[in-house]
């Protein structure tokens, strides 16, 4: 497939850098700052369009990714990102959005950005180059053959990605590559490459945009795809969630409700309350228990012994 994009001009980034798309000029943009308002942002959406076609072509690699993922981890290995800038700034929501969403601990999904916790809202200039670093964080967490490291660089080419993933390789971890560019660097180092070919930037070279976007649905699908494989989740409902304020708490009794409905008793919104008070707020124990008329203690070793599926539980029932 040839990933030229049809708007994309001649490359004059220099030897070496002939694939670098995220960082040459895009034409369909070159009047963005002369044009209307409404049109400018006609062709920002115009070029968004571009990405979900684009992670479409990685389909197979993104889910290939997720099976070796879920593999690891339950083998009691970790989820690890590593990024710098924009990349590293991804990387870190979509680790800390895993533990209120799948009800994951802190430590299962992890994410290292260049500069440290500085980076994510402050740029550490210089950060991204330290391939030494790199290295360091990941020999920091003692990263071992359970674990899967996912590098994201827009570029492919970022040292600092490029050193964690070195590290990485060689303590047996799998290695997985995220990236906006085919970029030898970078696949070399890795077992799986997801390359998303958006192309070149509504402004040039500005990896927030188009690349951005990108890594965030390719993270997306990754941290869910694993999750969902772990059993956190019960049909599209998300059954591991937290219930730490107000607005869980009722999406937990929501959740509860749809669940019983699905296949089992109707429940009313002070009941659903009421059966997660007796299952100390926990959404899983909570279904098994309505669903098999067990007591919560049952439940949970029903869980327990489903690794955590509801839908193996309610089975071990039937």
């Amino acid at each position: 497939m040839n990933n030229q994009q049809p708007n994309s001009p001649p490359n004059h980034l220099g030897p070496g850098r002939l694939s670098a798309l995220t960082e040459a000029r895009n034409l369909a943009t070159v009047d963005i700052d002369v044009v209307p308002t409404l049109d400018m942002v006609r062709m920002i959406n115009a070029e968004d369009r571009r990405v979900a076609e684009a992670v479409g072509e990685e389909l197979p690699h993104i889910a290939a990714a997720i099976d070796a993922i879920a593999e690891r981890v339950q083998a009691g290995g970790r989820l690890i990102y590593i990024g710098a800038g924009t990349s590293g700034r991804l990387g870190v929501l979509d680790a800390s959005e895993c533990p209120p969403t799948f009800g994951t601990p802190p430590e299962l999904v992890i994410a290292l950005i260049a500069g440290g916790a500085r980076a994510i809202t402050i740029a550490v200039e210089g950060a991204e180059d330290n391939a030494v670093a790199g290295a360091e964080a990941v020999a920091g967490l003692d990263v071992g053959p359970t674990d899967s490291i996912v590098g994201i660089a827009a570029s492919g080419r970022t040292p600092y990605v490029l050193g964690g993933l070195t590290e990485a390789r060689a303590r047996g971890a799998l290695t997985i590559g995220l990236a906006c560019n085919h970029a030898p660097e970078l696949e070399t180092l890795v077992e799986i490459s997801l390359i998303i070919i958006v192309g070149p930037e509504v402004i040039s070279g500005s990896t927030r945009l188009k690349a951005g976007t990108a890594q965030k649905m390719v993270l997306n699908m990754l941290s869910t795809g694993v999750m969902i494989r772990l059993g956190k989740t019960f049909s599209n409902l998300m059954v591991d969630v937290q219930p730490t304020n107000a607005k869980l708490r009722e999406r937990a009794r929501r959740i509860v409700r749809e669940a019983c409905a699905s296949i089992g008793p109707n429940l009313c919104n002070e009941d659903a309350g009421a059966l997660l008070d007796r299952c100390n707020g926990e959404v899983k124990t909570a279904i098994v228990v309505a669903l098999t008329d067990v007591t919560p203690a049952e439940a949970r070793a029903r869980l327990h012994n489903a690794h955590g599926s509801v839908r193996r539980a309610l089975e071990e029932g039937a």
